[in-house]
């Protein structure tokens, strides 16, 4: 399992200079896919939700899609302001990737096809993957960028990067939604 996740996540984890982190990254990803008892060649099936119709984008793709976004973000408002805080790129990367490892625990495919899992009924993936997160020492700094990243960090203290996520996370929701709604102008 490992193995596969390096493999797909190889572009975005070599972004990551400290090894330790990118090391956990892995290992996060790697925990919660066992838990969720997920194969390697299941990871790039699930949807990154169940809320909407992903059109075929999965988790794996989404995941990807949010933590380039993230940077793209990152380095537009870096290169055309003067900012008065940091951006840590490598927690921007770590945490991007992991925003949504959560998943892994609270989708499972059944006969009926992908569904909320007993665990996602309790815990959506935003807290479990903290709680993941913090089973792996990380950084509060990643902790909060994976529990505060969707509604559950609404009016809650945020760091940069977990707005620079969530706005990526949702520039690619959100049109799902408003698609499905027949809301999007195409």
């Amino acid at each position: 399992m490992k193995n596969r996740i390096e493999e797909l996540f190889r572009a975005q984890l070599d972004k990551i200079s400290d090894a330790e982190l990118r090391r956990k990254t892995v290992d996060i990803w790697t925990a919660a896919a066992l838990e969720g008892g997920w194969e390697p060649d299941d990871l790039e099936k699930i949807p990154f939700t169940l809320l909407t119709d992903t059109h075929g984008i999965n988790l794996i793709q989404h995941t990807i899609a949010v933590t380039e976004g993230a940077l793209g973000l990152a380095g537009a408002i870096q290169s055309n302001s003067q900012l008065p805080f940091e951006i840590n790129h490598d927690f921007l990367v770590a945490g991007g990737l992991l925003h949504d490892v959560g998943k892994l625990l609270e989708i499972e495919l059944t006969e009926d096809g992908y569904v909320k899992s007993l665990h996602g009924k309790h815990a959506r993936h935003p807290i479990s993957g903290a709680i993941l997160a913090s089973r792996f020492d990380m950084p509060m700094a990643i902790i909060n960028m994976i529990g505060c990243h969707a509604k559950e960090g609404d009016g809650r203290p945020q760091r940069v990067e977990t707005v620079l996520v969530h706005q990526a996370d949702f520039a690619t929701f959100n049109p799902m939604v408003m698609l499905s709604k027949d809301l999007l102008i195409t």
